[in-house]
């Protein structure tokens, strides 16, 4: 019983010394500084996307397309070394974020479905920052084509195949979150804005169009996913370039892409805004 007891007092504080760093201020302001970057990228995004709707953009219009501008600018690589730091920091605290916020919900589902939302953006915080600090390395690739080459790989089953078809669902329905997301106003809650000020309805408005907007790209994404998983056809499945540009080929869909590109711009807008008003810890 002494040992066991011992072993619970460690884990313990360990788990108070985990959640100790979390809330520790210096900590807190790099997490921050990584909602910074992560709107430095939408934006990014975004104007590449404006330029694609008016014909004027060689780019990939994704989170490589948005790096690769990032590091061919004068300080570019310093910007990214600390960009894909302040991400990691970001995701080790959604990571915190799961683990010590899914004590106060009550009831089981709620702490499911809040732990896999958490989780989900922990994983995505993390992928931009590797993806970051790649490119700050010198070392950074095509993520269409990264992506198509992983979808091969899975076609060649019919288990491989399914997994893609699962992933374009998930991708698909994480757009629709977004949507809903944005037209409920559900991202308010969220954040503590003070009440009566001008920067309210600034983030408003960037909250509902940038979510809109980038559940719009989610879903071209999913369903991309989807036709490459039904078609046996890995090219398809570019990521969110591919998304975009078979949405430029539709009818009106330079409008489209406009309208979706100005969008992810007010995306990022609201990212710089949550680094200051979201609460952290």
């Amino acid at each position: 019983m002494g040992t066991l007891q011992s072993a619970r007092d460690g884990a313990e504080n360990v788990e108070d010394a985990a959640e100790d760093v979390a809330e520790h201020p210096a900590f807190q302001a790099v997490a921050r500084a990584g909602f910074v970057m992560s709107g430095l990228v939408h934006v990014l995004i975004g104007v590449i996307t404006l330029r694609m709707a008016f014909g004027g953009s060689s780019q990939e219009a994704d989170q490589s397309g948005a790096l690769q501008a990032v590091a061919s600018a004068p300080g570019g690589n310093i910007v990214l070394w600390i960009g894909g730091v302040a991400m990691a920091a970001l995701a080790i605290w959604h990571l915190a974020e799961a683990w010590f916020g899914a004590r106060w919900k009550r009831g089981a589902m709620k702490r499911i479905r809040y732990v896999i939302a958490t989780l989900g953006k922990a994983v995505v915080y993390g992928v931009l920052a590797v993806t970051a600090l790649r490119f700050a390395a010198g070392s950074g690739t095509d993520s269409g084509e990264q992506t198509s080459q992983l979808t091969a790989g899975l076609m060649d089953s019919v288990a491989g195949r399914i997994a893609v078809l699962v992933v374009a669902a998930v991708v698909f329905g994480i757009g629709c979150f977004h949507v809903y997301t944005g037209a409920g106003r559900g991202f308010e809650d969220r954040l503590r804005v003070p009440e009566g000020q001008q920067i309210a309805r600034a983030i408003v408005v960037t909250g509902v169009l940038g979510f809109i907007a980038k559940g719009i790209a989610l879903v071209g994404v999913g369903m991309m996913f989807g036709w490459a998983a039904l078609g046996a056809d890995p090219e398809k499945a570019t990521g969110l370039d591919g998304a975009l540009q078979a949405m430029a080929a539709l009818p009106a869909g330079g409008v489209a892409l406009a309208v979706v590109g100005a969008g992810l711009i007010l995306y990022g807008l609201f990212a710089v805004l949550r680094s200051r008003y979201a609460p952290v810890m």
